[in-house]
C-alpha cells in the first residue's frame, strides 16, 4: 500500500510512465477526463506530445486498452494532435492490430479514421500500406479492414485509391483465408467509388477469385456512393448534405443528393513500364532485314512490350520512325497491320506524351490506306485514331488537307471517314471558325467526287461538323451545293443530334448548364426590298401631307422647311412604327443627293443617321442610301455628317459589311478627296468598332490600290489606315507589302513604328456581348483574326526540299558537316519565307542539334527555330512538344549567350503559339524538377511574365506546383526569388485552396515556410488578365542582360564580342559631368554651339564619352552606317530605366550626342531618336530631375530646329517633348529659346515656335515672358504682319491666348501696330469670343481627362480661352496622380435615414470651401485703356451660367479628382438655398454629367486594378450625396426630364447589381445609400416623368437579349412602388402620356408574346397599374385614350373592360340618358369593332356578362343562342340604337 501511495500523488503525466501497470492505467483514466476537459488551445496539451506514443504500445492489455481510450481522446480535442500521428500510428500498427482483443483493434481503427478526420489521411494511408507488409496476417487483416473502413466512411476524395489498387493483387495472393476475404472486401468497395476503372488492373488474380469479384459486383447497389464522415475542413459540406438528404428524404428521392463519386481513369492506376530497355538488342537491325520473318519477329517483340496499358515517358523517336518505315514502304501486309497495331499500343500507352511524334505518322497512315484489304485498313484505322487522342485537330488539319486532293478514292474516304470520327471528339472550341472553314471547304470538293464512297464519307463528315459547331457556323459554306446534298447533310446532322438527345436525357443538368453558357445572339434584321409606289405610301402614312408635298419644291427655302418637319418627325417616331426603308427612299425624291443646297443635304444626312440609329435598319436599307453618302463623304461642308451617316449605319448592320461597301464604292469612283476621306473614316471607324468580322484581304487589295495613287491625300489616308490595322495584326501586316517601292515602304515602317507599344483601344460602339463566356467568346476572335491572317500568306511546302541526306548531315558525327547541314536548312527557310508546318523528320534531328556540345551550333540552331517560328506562324503549335520542350532544356546552359538565345527563340515561338500548348502534360514539370538553378530562375522568369497575360489555363499547370515549392527553398538566392515572383501568379490561376492543400505532402519544416510565403503571396496576388496585349512584341525574359540578348543573336564566331557586351552600356564617373562643365567655362574644350556640325565637335565628343560609355557602344553611336545607330538607340531604350543613375552622370553627352543626330537626313534614325528622348524626359520627370543651365544649353537651341521640320510626325513628337521639358526645366528658362525660334527664315518653324509660345503663356500666365511682358509681346505681334499665313495666324492666336489672360492690357503690351494688323487683331478676338459663348464648357470627349488649373493666373471663374487649351492639356498639363482629393465624402447614412423618418435637420459632412460668395456677383469688365472694347463682349460674361456649366462639365470627366472636387463645388452650392436657385435650368445637364460619371465609374474605375478602392467609393458618395441634396429641392427635382431620369435609374439600379460593389467592405453602405436616393427620386420628381421612365427601362430591359433578369425584376418593384403613390399623385399624373406609353407597351409585347416570358410578373405589373389608374380616374379614363392611333390594340380593349368591371354599377329602372364612363365606353368599343364575347374571348374571360344598364344577364349557350338579352349581344356601333333597346338604355359591358 506503501507503494500506491507514492505514486497516487504524482502528477498524471508521470503516473502515465510508470513502471507499475496500476499506476499507468490510473494515469490513462486520468487523463482521459482530463482530454475531454481541456480547452482544444490548451497549452497543457503539449505535456503529453511526447509521451502519446507510449500510450498505444503499453505492455499491460488492460492498461493499453484504457490508453487507447485517452489516444482517442487526446487525437478528437488537442490542437497539436497532428503532430504526432507517425509514431502513434506505428505504435497502433504494430502492438495494437496483433492484440487479441476486438475492443482494442476497434480503438486503434477509431484512432485512424480520427487522424484522417484532422486532415492527416496521406500519413495514415502510408502507415496502414507499410503494415500490409507485416508477417503477422492479424495484423495484415486489420490494416486492410481499416483502409476499408476509411474509404467507405471518408470517400475516394480523401482517400487515394492508387497506393490501394497497386497492392490488391499482392492481398488476394496471400495464404491466409482471413487476408483474402477482406481484399474481396476491400475490392467491392472501391468497385463502390470507381465502378468498371478496377477491372483493368486486378485482370491479373485468380479466375476463381475474379469470378467471385464479378459476382459480388453485379450485386453493388448503382446508386452514387456518399461519404459519411467530414474532414475538419469540410463541416461546411457536412451541413450541407444533412440539409440536402432532409429535403431529399421528404421528397422520397435520396440518389441525387450527394454529388456523384469522381470518374477515375483507369490509365491514372497504373504504373508507367518502361520498354524502351526491355526491346531486344537487335531490334533495329531485325525490323530492317531483308526476311519478313525477321521484320516480323522485331514487331511482335514490341508488340508484347505495347499492350501494357501505361508506358513510361522517353526517346521513343527511333521506335516511331522504324514503325513509320514499315507502314510506308513494307510491301507485306502482315507486317502493316502488325506496325499499325504497336503504333496503336505506343499511342494508347503514352498518351500525351506520344503528341510529339503524331504529326510524323499521320500523314504516312493516311497515305497507305490505299491498301485494300479490310483487316489492314482496320488496324491502320485504329492505329490513327488512337495517334489522334494524343494530339488535336489543329495539329493535324495540314495533313488532312494535303490527302484530300489525292488521286486515290480509297484515301479521300478514309481520310473524310477519319475526320468524321476526329469532329466527334471535338468541342466548339477546338473547331474554331480558322480551322472549319478549310476543312469545309475541302470537304464541299469531295461532296461532287464520282466515287460515291467518298461523296457518302464526305457528307458524313459535314453533319457531324454541323453538328458540333453549329448550324450557324456550317450553314454559309453549303450556300452553293446542290438541294439534295444539303438534305442529306442536314439528315447526317439531324440523326446525330437525336443521338446525342437520347445520350443526354439522362442528365438534364448538364444540359440545362450547356444552355446557360451558350451567348445570346443577336438576329440580323433582314428585309425585302419594296418597290417606289408601296415606300411612297409607307412614307406618306407617317409624314405630314406637307412635309412630302415640299420635298421636291423648287425653292430651297420650302425643301429646307420640309427637311426639318421630316427631321422632327423621325426623331419622335417610335421605333416599331419606323418604316426605315420607305424613309431613306424618301430622301432621293428629286432633287435627292444632288441638292445644291447645303443646308438641305446636312439635313437629309443627319435623318439618315436617326433613322439608323432609331430605327430596325437593314442591309436593304443601307444600300439605297450608300453610293450617295460615299459620294459626300468628301464634301467641306457635308462631310461630317456624312461620315456620322456611315457610322451610324455601321453600328445597325455591322461595320464589316458597310465598310466592304464603302471602300468597294469609293475606289469606283473617281473623285481623290472621297477615297481619301473614306479612308480616314474607315480608320477611325476600326477603332470604335474593334476589328472583328473585317475581310481582311479585301481591304489590303484595296490599300494597296490607294498606295498606288497619284494623289497625296489618298497615300496619306492609305498608310494612316495601315498604321489602324497594325494595332490589330501587328508585325504581320508589313509581309503584304514587301514588294512596294522603298520609299513607300520606309512611311509604312514609320506608321508602323509610331504605333508600337500602343494597344488597341477597346470598342465603343457595335453589338459588343459582355455576358458569360467572355473569354471564350474573344480568344475566338482573336483566334479568328490571327487564322483569317495567316490564311492570306502564300506558304511554301518544303517537305520535298528537306531531304534524307541533309537530315543525315545535321545528324552527322563531325560538326563541321552538322553545321554545314544546318546551313542548308537555314537557306531552304529563308529562300521559302512563308512555310507550310510539314517538315518530315527534321524537328526530331533539330531536337537532337539542341544537346549538341558544340555551343556554337546548339546557337545556330536556336537562330534557325526562331526563323522557322516567323515563317510557319500559329501552325508552330503542332511541334511544340517536339521542338519547344527542348528549348527549355537549353536554359540550364552554363553560357550566358546560349540561355539568352533560347529564350529569345523561346519568346519567338510563344508569341505565334500562345502559352495554353506549353502549360499542357507533364513537360514543363519535368523541367522544373531539374535542379540546375540557371534552368530553373530563367524558367520561373519567363513564367512570370507570360502567365498574368492568360485568362484562363490548363489543368495541368497544377502539375508545376510540387517543383515550384521545391524552388521555394533552393540553396541559390535567385532561384528563390524569382520563384518567390511567380507565386502569386500561380495562385491567380489555381487558387489559394489548391496551392495550400498541395503542401500536404511537404515536411512539416518546409511546409511551414511554403505556407507562409503562400499567405504573403494572397495578399499580393494579381486580378486575372482581360486578354493578352497583342499591340507590343513580346521582349526576351531573361536573367541576364538584355544587351546579352541582343547578342544572342549576331552572328556567330565572335564569342569575344558577345562577351564585353554583358557589361552596363553607361559607367559613373565621379564628378566627371561638374568637370566637364568646368572645362568649357574655362574655355578648354569647345563650347557647343555651331549651325552645323564640324568634325572637331564629333572627335570632341567621341573623347569625352569614352571613359563613360561602354566600347561596343561607342563603336556603334560613331559608326557610319546608320543601322548601327538605331542599334544603339535600341539599347540606350531598353537599359534606360536600370541605368537610369548612369544615364543622368552622363547625360549632357547623351543629349550633345542626340543633337548630331538632328541634323542627319535619315528618318529612321531620327524618328528613333524623338522615341528615346521621350522616354528619357518621362523618366527624368518621375525621378524628379531638373536639367542643369550647361544641358539645357546644348540641346534645347537644336530641338527647336526641328520644330520646323517639314514632316508631321517628326514636328508632332517634337512637341511632345517640348511638352515634357517643362517638367524637367522651367518654363520661363525655355521661352526665350523659343523667342529665338521666331527668327529664323523657316516660315514653318516660326509659326510652331509661336503657337509653343501660346501654349506657355496660357498655361503658365505672364510671368512665363523673359525677360519681360513687354518685350516679348512686342516681338510676338510682330509676326501679325509676317507674308506667312500660318504665321501670321499663330502670332494671333498667340496674343488672342495673351488678351484671355491680361484682358484689356494686351493692347498695352503689344505696342504700336499698324492699321492692318490692328483691325485682324480686333477680328480675331471679335470671333475668339464669339467661339467661346458657344461652346461654352463643353462636355469633355470620353477619355479626356480635365485638371483643373493649378498656375497663379487661374482660378476657377477665369476667362475661357477660344485656342489654347486643347493643346496646353496635351502638352504642359502634369500627369494626374491618385492623390487623395480634399476633404471627406462620406454618406452619413444614419442622419440621412433619420432625415427620412422624423423630417429632422440634418448636417452633412464639412467639404472643401471654394470661394464661390461672387456666384451671381455681374463680372465687372475692365475699362478700356486704348481702344473700345467690342460691343458684344459683355455676352461672354453675362451671369454665373458659364461657371456652374464649366463645373458641371467636370463631374463627368475621367479623373477621379477632378469629378470629385467638381461634385464638392456643386454640393456647396446646392446646400445654400440663397445661391441654390443658380441650378435652375441646369438640373438635367448636372444628372446626365453624374450618370456619366456612375457609368464610368462602373465600367472603367471599377475594372482598373490600378486605382484604389476607396477613390471610386468616395467618388459614388459624392455623386450620391448631390442627388440627394439636389431631390431635396423641389424646384430642381421636378425639372429632371423623362430622358435623363430613365439613364439615372439605369445607373441606379446597376450599382444594386453590381456583385463587385456588394462583396467590398463598403459595398453595404452604398447600396444603402443608393435605396435611400432611390426613394426620394420617386417621391420628389415629376410623377408623369418618373413613371414613363420606368416603364420605358422595363420595356427595354425585356427587349434586350442581354439583359439581366434581376435588372427587369428591380424596375418592376420600382413600378409597384409607385403604384402605391398613386392615390396621392394621380391630380399631378399626365395620364395622356402615361397612357400612351402602356399603349406603346403592350403593343411591342401583345398577349401572346407576354405569355413566352419566363415570368408573368411584368403582365401582373401592367395590370395592376391600368387598373389602379382606371379605379382612380374613374369615368374620365376613357376620354385619355381617344387619340391612340390603334384603337383596336388589346390595350383600348383592355381598358374598355377594366373601367366596365370597375365603374359599371347596377342601375334600377330604365334611363334615359347614358352615364359618362358609358360614353367613354360606348366610344372605345366602337373604335374597336369589339362585340361583348370578341373582347371577352381577347381577354380570356367568360362568356357571360350583365348589361350594364338593365343588369339582364346575356350568356352563350352549348347550341350556340344567346338567353335573356338578345339585343345586348354586342355593344351597340352607335348611339342611334338606343331606341332599339326595350327594356334598357344601353347595353354595355
Amino acid at each position: 500500500m506503501g507503494d500506491d501511495s507514492d505514486w497516487m500523488k504524482l502528477p498524471v503525466d508521470q503516473k502515465c510512465e510508470h513502471k507499475v501497470w496500476k499506476a499507468r492505467l490510473n494515469g490513462y483514466e486520468e487523463a482521459l477526463k482530463l482530454f475531454q476537459r481541456f480547452d482544444d488551445t490548451s497549452p497543457e496539451w503539449a505535456k503529453y506530445q511526447g509521451i502519446i506514443k507510449k500510450f498505444v504500445t503499453d505492455s499491460n492489455s488492460v492498461a493499453q486498452l484504457k490508453g487507447l481510450e485517452a489516444v482517442l481522446a487526446y487525437v478528437e480535442n488537442a490542437h497539436v494532435a497532428s503532430r504526432t500521428v507517425g509514431e502513434v500510428l506505428s505504435g497502433v500498427v504494430c502492438k495494437v492490430f496483433n492484440q487479441p482483443k476486438a475492443r482494442a483493434k476497434e480503438l486503434a481503427s477509431d484512432i485512424c479514421l480520427m487522424y484522417i478526420e484532422i486532415e492527416k489521411a496521406d500519413i495514415v494511408q502510408e502507415e496502414l500500406i507499410k503494415g500490409l507488409e507485416n508477417k503477422n496476417p492479424k495484423v495484415v487483416v486489420a490494416c486492410v479492414e481499416t483502409i476499408r473502413r476509411a474509404l467507405c466512411e471518408f470517400g475516394s476524395k480523401t482517400v487515394t485509391l492508387k497506393p490501394i489498387i497497386k497492392v490488391l493483387p499482392k492481398l488476394f495472393e496471400s495464404r491466409e483465408k482471413a487476408v483474402r476475404h477482406e481484399a474481396k472486401l476491400l475490392a467491392v468497395e472501391v468497385y463502390r467509388w470507381i465502378r468498371d476503372s478496377l477491372r483493368p488492373p486486378l485482370q491479373n488474380i485468380n479466375s476463381v477469385q475474379l469470378k467471385e469479384l464479378e459476382e459480388e459486383w453485379v450485386k453493388v447497389p448503382s446508386s452514387a456512393p456518399r461519404q459519411s464522415r467530414f474532414l475538419r475542413s469540410q463541416q461546411d459540406l457536412r451541413t450541407k448534405f444533412a440539409e440536402q438528404q432532409a429535403v431529399a428524404g421528404s421528397d422520397g428521392d435520396c440518389e441525387d443528393v450527394a454529388d456523384s463519386a469522381p470518374q477515375v481513369d483507369p490509365y491514372e492506376l497504373q504504373d508507367p513500364v518502361e520498354i524502351l530497355s526491355k526491346l531486344p538488342k537487335d531490334f533495329y537491325v531485325k525490323i530492317e532485314a531483308k526476311k519478313w520473318q525477321e521484320r516480323k519477329e522485331a514487331l511482335e517483340a514490341l508488340a508484347m512490350l505495347a499492350k501494357n496499358p501505361k508506358l513510361d515517358n522517353g526517346d521513343y523517336g527511333d521506335v516511331v520512325r522504324a514503325l513509320k518505315r514499315v507502314i510506308g514502304k513494307d510491301t507485306n501486309v502482315i507486317l502493316v497491320s502488325l506496325a499499325a497495331k504497336c503504333l496503336a499500343g505506343l499511342a494508347f500507352g503514352l498518351r500525351k506524351n506520344f503528341g510529339t511524334y503524331a504529326g510524323n505518322v499521320v500523314p504516312t497512315i493516311l497515305d497507305k490506306f490505299k491498301e485494300k484489304k479490310p483487316a489492314v485498313v482496320q488496324s491502320l484505322q485504329e492505329a490513327i485514331d488512337a495517334v489522334f487522342l494524343t494530339t488535336t485537330l489543329q495539329n493535324l488539319s495540314e495533313d488532312m488537307l494535303a490527302v484530300m486532293d489525292n488521286k486515290n478514292p480509297s484515301i479521300k474516304q478514309q481520310a473524310s471517314l477519319f475526320l468524321t470520327r476526329s469532329i466527334c471528339l471535338s468541342t466548339p472550341s477546338t473547331l474554331p471558325k480558322s480551322l472549319l472553314k478549310p476543312l469545309c471547304a475541302a470537304l464541299l470538293k469531295q461532296v461532287n467526287d464520282p466515287a460515291p464512297e467518298v461523296r457518302d464519307a464526305a457528307i458524313m463528315a459535314l453533319g457531324t461538323a454541323m453538328k458540333v459547331a453549329g448550324e450557324k457556323a456550317v450553314n454559309p459554306f453549303l450556300a452553293d451545293l446542290d438541294k439534295l446534298k444539303v438534305d442529306k447533310v442536314r439528315c447526317v446532322y439531324m440523326r446525330t443530334v437525336e443521338d446525342v438527345g437520347v445520350a443526354k436525357k439522362g442528365k438534364p443538368g448538364a444540359e440545362g448548364g450547356a444552355k446557360s453558357k451558350k451567348p445570346a445572339e443577336t438576329k440580323e434584321i433582314v428585309e425585302t426590298e419594296l418597290s417606289v409606289e408601296v415606300c411612297d405610301e409607307l412614307a406618306a402614312a407617317v409624314l405630314p401631307a406637307s412635309c412630302v408635298k415640299m420635298l421636291d419644291s423648287s425653292n430651297w427655302k420650302e425643301r429646307l422647311a420640309s427637311m426639318e418637319e421630316f427631321y422632327q418627325v423621325v426623331e419622335q417616331m417610335d421605333i416599331g412604327a419606323m418604316p426605315c426603308q420607305a424613309l431613306v427612299r424618301m430622301l432621293a425624291k428629286k432633287p435627292g443627293w444632288k441638292e445644291t443646297n447645303f443646308q438641305v443635304l446636312q439635313l437629309k444626312l443627319q435623318v439618315v443617321a436617326v433613322v439608323a440609329q432609331r430605327g430596325r435598319f437593314s442591309k436593304t436599307s443601307a444600300s439605297v442610301v450608300l453610293d450617295a453618302l460615299v459620294e459626300k463623304v468628301g464634301d467641306v461642308k457635308c462631310g461630317g455628317k456624312a461620315k456620322d451617316a456611315l457610322t451610324a449605319i455601321g453600328e445597325a448592320c455591322s461595320l464589316s459589311w458597310i465598310a466592304e461597301q464603302v471602300v468597294s464604292l469609293a475606289f469606283a469612283q473617281k473623285n481623290p478627296k472621297n477615297q481619301a476621306e473614306t479612308l480616314n473614316w474607315l480608320a477611325n471607324a476600326m477603332k470604335e468598332f474593334g476589328f472583328t468580322g473585317i475581310n481582311v484581304k479585301a481591304f489590303i487589295n484595296h490599300v494597296k490600290t490607294a498606295l498606288g495613287a497619284s494623289n497625296p491625300a489618298i497615300r496619306a489616308a492609305a498608310i494612316s489606315l495601315l498604321g489602324v490595322m497594325y494595332l490589330y495584326m501587328g508585325a504581320s501586316l508589313r509581309m503584304f507589302f514587301e514588294d512596294e517601292k522603298a520609299a513607300l515602304l520606309a512611311q509604312i515602317d514609320a506608321e508602323f513604328e509610331k504605333m508600337q507599344g500602343q494597344t488597341p483601344p477597346a470598342p465603343t460602339r457595335g453589338a459588343i456581348k459582355r455576358t458569360g463566356g467572355q473569354e471564350e467568346g474573344e480568344e475566338a476572335k482573336e483566334e479568328g483574326v490571327a487564322g483569317d491572317i495567316m490564311d492570306l500568306l502564300p506558304r511554301t511546302d518544303i517537305s520535298d526540299k528537306i531531304t534524307e541526306d541533309m537530315v543525315s548531315k545535321v545528324g552527322d558525327k563531325n560538326w563541321t558537316i552538322r553545321k554545314e547541314g544546318l546551313n542548308e536548312v537555314a537557306a531552304v527557310l529563308s529562300e521559302a519565307k512563308f512555310i507550310k508546318p510539314s517538315l518530315g523528320d527534321l524537328p526530331i534531328t533539330l531536337k537532337g542539334r539542341l544537346s549538341d556540345s558544340n555551343k556554337i551550333l546548339v546557337q545556330q540552331t536556336l537562330s534557325i527555330m526562331q526563323q522557322m517560328a516567323t515563317a510557319m506562324g500559329p501552325a508552330l503549335k503542332q511541334h511544340v512538344k517536339t521542338l519547344g520542350i527542348p528549348v527549355i532544356t537549353v536554359l540550364g546552359d552554363i553560357k550566358n549567350t546560349v540561355r539568352a538565345a533560347a529564350m529569345a527563340t523561346l519568346n519567338s515561338w510563344v508569341e505565334q503559339t500562345g502559352m495554353k500548348e506549353w502549360l499542357e502534360g507533364e513537360e514543363l514539370s519535368e523541367e522544373l524538377k531539374r535542379e540546375n538553378p540557371f534552368l530553373r530562375q530563367e524558367v520561373l522568369g519567363w513564367l512570370a511574365v507570360h502567365l498574368p497575360t492568360m485568362r484562363s489555363v490548363p489543368s495541368d499547370l497544377m502539375l508545376c506546383v510540387p517543383p515550384l515549392f521545391g524552388c521555394l527553398e533552393d540553396r541559390n538566392v535567385d532561384v528563390r526569388k524569382r520563384a518567390q515572383d511567380v507565386l502569386p501568379v500561380f495562385m491567380m490561376h489555381l487558387g489559394f485552396d489548391k496551392m495550400n492543400k498541395a503542401t500536404g505532402k511537404l515536411k512539416p519544416a518546409s511546409k511551414d515556410q511554403v505556407v507562409a510565403m503562400l499567405d504573403k503571396a494572397r495578399d499580393v496576388m494579381p486580378a486575372k488578365s482581360a486578354g493578352p496585349a497583342k499591340a507590343a512584341p513580346t521582349k526576351p525574359v531573361s536573367s541576364v542582360h538584355p544587351a546579352k540578348a541582343a547578342a544572342g543573336k549576331k552572328p556567330l564566331g565572335k564569342g569575344k564580342e558577345e562577351e564585353d557586351k554583358s557589361g552596363p552600356i553607361f559607367t559613373m564617373v565621379p564628378n566627371g559631368k561638374d568637370l566637364r562643365v568646368k572645362d568649357e567655362k574655362s574655355l578648354k574644350t569647345l563650347k557647343w554651339n555651331f549651325g552645323s556640325p564640324r568634325d572637331e565637335y564629333v572627335e570632341q565628343l567621341k573623347v569625352q564619352m569614352a571613359p563613360c560609355v561602354a566600347k561596343w557602344l561607342q563603336e556603334e553611336l560613331f559608326h557610319h552606317d546608320f543601322q548601327h545607330h538605331i542599334k544603339a538607340i535600341n539599347s540606350m531604350i531598353e537599359c534606360l530605366e536600370e541605368e537610369h543613375e548612369a544615364t543622368v552622370a552622363c547625360l549632357d553627352l547623351v543629349l550633345k550626342w542626340y543633337t548630331l543626330r538632328f541634323f542627319d537626313t535619315n528618318t529612321s534614325v531620327l524618328m528613333k531618336a524623338l522615341e528615346y528622348l521621350k522616354l528619357l524626359f518621362l523618366s527624368l520627370s518621375k525621378h524628379n530631375y531638373h536639367l542643369s543651365e550647361q544641358e539645357a544649353n546644348s540641346f534645347i537651341p537644336y530641338l527647336v530646329l526641328k520644330v520646323g521640320e517639314s514632316k508631321d510626325v517628326v514636328r508632332k513628337d517634337v512637341r511632345a517633348i517640348m511638352g515634357m521639358l517643362c517638367k524637367v526645366y522651367p518654363a520661363s528658362r525655355m521661352f526665350p529659346f523659343l523667342m529665338e525660334g521666331t527668327k529664323s527664315k523657316n516660315s514653318k518653324q516660326r509659326a510652331e515656335c509661336l503657337e509653343e509660345l501660346g501654349c506657355l503663356i496660357g498655361f503658365y500666365g505672364m510671368s512665363v515672358c523673359q525677360p519681360t511682358a513687354a518685350k516679348s509681346l512686342k516681338e510676338i505681334a510682330v509676326h501679325i504682319g509676317d507674308r506667312d499665313t500660318s504665321v501670321r495666324n499663330t502670332a494671333l492666336n498667340t496674343v488672342v491666348t495673351v488678351y484671355n489672360v491680361c484682358g484689356e492690357q494686351v493692347y498695352k503690351l503689344i505696342g504700336h501696330l499698324s492699321e492692318k494688323d490692328m483691325s485682324m487683331l480686333e477680328e480675331r478676338i471679335k470671333r475668339s469670343a464669339k467661339k467661346t459663348l458657344a461652346s461654352t464648357a463643353p462636355t469633355p470627349k470620353q477619355g479626356e481627362e480635365k485638371a483643373l488649373p493649378t498656375h497663379p493666373n487661374a482660378s476657377l471663374p477665369q476667362k475661357p480661352s477660344n485656342r489654347a487649351q486643347p493643346p496646353i492639356k496635351l502638352r504642359y498639363q502634369a500627369e494626374p496622380s491618385h492623390v487623395c482629393p480634399v476633404g471627406e465624402f462620406h454618406l452619413d447614412l444614419d442622419l440621412l435615414e433619420q432625415l427620412e423618418s422624423d423630417q429632422t435637420s440634418v448636417v452633412l459632412p464639412d467639404l472643401v470651401k471654394h470661394k464661390l460668395g461672387d456666384l451671381l456677383d455681374p463680372v465687372i469688365i475692365p475699362e478700356p485703356k486704348l481702344r473700345p472694347v467690342p460691343t458684344h463682349f459683355d455676352e461672354l460674361h453675362a451671369g454665373p451660367s458659364s461657371t456652374i456649366n464649366l463645373v458641371i462639365s467636370q463631374v463627368a470627366s475621367g479623373d477621379i479628382n477632378t469629378s470629385m472636387k467638381a461634385l464638392a463645388q456643386i454640393d456647396e452650392v446646392l446646400r445654400q438655398e440663397s445661391i441654390a436657385e443658380v441650378m435652375v435650368g441646369h438640373t438635367d445637364q448636372f444628372l446626365i454629367a453624374t450618370s456619366l460619371q456612375l457609368r464610368l465609374a462602373h465600367s472603367t474605375h471599377m475594372a482598373d486594378t490600378r486605382l484604389p478602392r476607396e477613390d471610386i467609393f468616395k467618388l459614388y458618395s459624392c455623386a450620391i450625396g448631390n442627388m440627394l441634396t439636389l431631390f431635396g429641392v423641389a424646384r430642381l427635382a421636378r425639372e429632371a426630364s423623362m430622358g435623363v431620369l430613365k439613364d439615372l435609374v439605369q445607373g441606379l439600379v446597376t450599382v444594386l447589381l453590381d456583385p463587385r460593389i456588394e462583396e467590398s467592405q463598403e459595398g453595404q453602405q452604398l447600396i444603402r445609400s443608393v435605396n435611400m436616393l432611390l426613394r426620394r427620386l420617386f417621391e420628389a420628381s415629376d410623377q408623369t416623368n418618373i413613371l414613363s421612365a420606368l416603364l420605358v427601362l422595363l420595356q427595354d430591359s425585356l427587349l434586350s437579349s442581354a439583359g439581366s433578369p434581376k435588372f427587369s425584376e428591380l424596375i418592376m418593384k420600382c413600378l409597384w412602388r409607385m403604384i402605391k403613390f398613386l392615390p396621392d399623385t394621380i391630380s399631378s399624373l399626365t395620364l395622356d402620356k402615361i397612357l400612351l406609353d402602356v399603349h406603346n407597351f403592350m403593343k411591342l409585347f401583345p398577349k401572346g408574346r407576354l405569355r413566352k416570358l419566363k415570368t408573368d410578373m411584368p403582365h401582373r405589373t401592367l395590370q395592376t397599374l391600368l387598373h389602379t389608374l382606371c379605379r382612380l380616374a374613374g369615368p374620365t379614363v376613357g376620354t385619355h385614350t381617344i387619340r391612340f392611333p390603334f384603337a383596336s390594340s388589346y390595350f383600348c380593349v383592355y381598358i374598355v373592360y377594366v373601367g366596365s368591371s370597375i365603374s359599371a354599377t347596377p342601375v334600377n329602372g330604365l334611363t334615359e340618358e347614358l352615364s359618362d364612363f358609358q360614353c367613354g365606353t360606348v366610344i372605345e368599343c366602337h373604335l374597336s369593332n369589339k362585340s361583348v364575347h370578341q373582347i371577352s374571348a381577347q381577354l380570356e374571360l367568360p362568356w357571360s356578362t350583365k348589361c350594364c344598364c338593365c343588369e339582364v344577364e346575356t350568356s352563350r349557350c352549348n347550341n350556340g343562342s344567346t338567353a335573356n338579352c338578345n339585343t345586348h349581344y354586342r355593344v351597340p356601333n352607335s348611339l342611334w340604337e338606343k331606341s332599339q333597346h326595350k327594356n334598357c338604355s344601353l347595353g354595355a359591358s
